[in-house]
């Protein structure tokens, strides 16, 4: 699709309009101009072309930082300029004046370790759900793919691994062009035995997300590669949460991130596991959709 580089950049800037973090999707971009811009430098050898893809993806990713440099800038304008020195805020004198960073630091405690205080034990167990289940999450694909993670997508997963591996609650098995179902050979047996056999094959099935070749040439996002920059960004963001910022924050600034869901719903949807783990992801969804509205509307550190 053309210029969906360009639809996906001003989304993704948009972001930062609403939050600071909205900085962090400029690492999808960086993601994909590291790897355009090694094929085009090493597979391709066009030197012209590497300098190209590194040119648009470091507009892409300006152009995505850009709300939070024009709100610093905003900030720094109105409190830094114009006023003598003494009467200067300390953030004001900084290398990197950030206003934001130093009202976080300097009014609300947040700092790397520094929430890590007896007083806070309640919180770091209202979050321990969400940061168990993002740990879970990113354990699960890291293992599926491990080489692809280890190395950034830059090696292949062995097929042997890859065809063995289980990773969304629905998907396309090997050689079938139907979701959820096996191909199989037409024998003679009856319908009732070949239904059997599709039920039993469902069962079984670990929800491989493999395509045919055919599927595989025509449509690339079945590579794992596509993973890594999502796994990437929720690891950031579960060290963010549980070593620098209020840990119960977690619980909102994780739920942004489409993996939690993805490992949900397998973990929900596979029958392989016990119906236990996702009823008790059900009811933690429930839970928090109704008592935390309840609380959060009346003031309580539910977030």
């Amino acid at each position: 699709m053309r210029g969906s580089n360009n639809i996906a950049t001003l989304w993704l800037a948009l972001t930062g309009f609403a939050r600071s973090n909205g900085v962090l999707n400029a690492g999808y971009i960086c993601f994909q101009t590291m790897h355009r811009s090694y094929k085009a430098a090493f597979v391709r050898k066009n030197a012209g072309g590497t300098l190209l893809v590194l040119l648009s993806g470091a507009l892409r990713s300006l152009f995505i930082i850009s709300p939070f440099i024009a709100f610093q800038a905003y900030g720094y304008y109105n409190m830094c300029v114009g006023g003598t020195s003494d009467e200067m805020r300390p953030w004001c004198k900084a290398r990197l004046p950030l206003l934001y960073n130093y009202i976080q630091s300097r009014y609300w405690g947040v700092g790397f370790l520094k929430y890590f205080q007896v007083k806070q034990i309640p919180n770091f167990v209202l979050a321990s759900p969400i940061l168990s289940l993002a740990l879970c999450t990113i354990i699960h694909y890291v293992k599926l793919w491990p080489e692809v993670f280890v190395s950034l997508g830059f090696r292949e997963s062995s097929p042997n691994k890859e065809s063995a591996a289980s990773s969304m609650p629905l998907g396309r098995s090997a050689g079938s062009k139907s979701v959820g179902f096996p191909s199989e050979n037409r024998s003679d047996a009856g319908q009732g035995d070949s239904l059997r056999r599709r039920k039993l094959a469902v069962r079984e099935e670990n929800y491989v997300v493999q395509p045919s070749e055919d599927e595989a040439s025509e449509n690339p996002g079945f590579k794992p590669i596509i993973l890594v920059p999502f796994i990437l960004h929720l690891v950031f963001m579960v060290a963010t949460a549980f070593f620098v910022m209020h840990v119960q924050v977690s619980t909102r600034f994780l739920s942004a991130s489409p993996p939690l869901y993805w490992f949900g719903s397998y973990v929900m949807a596979s029958p392989r596991l016990s119906k236990r783990w996702g009823y008790i992801i059900w009811t933690y969804c429930a839970a928090y959709i109704l008592l935390g509205s309840l609380l959060f509307s009346n003031f309580y550190p539910f977030t």
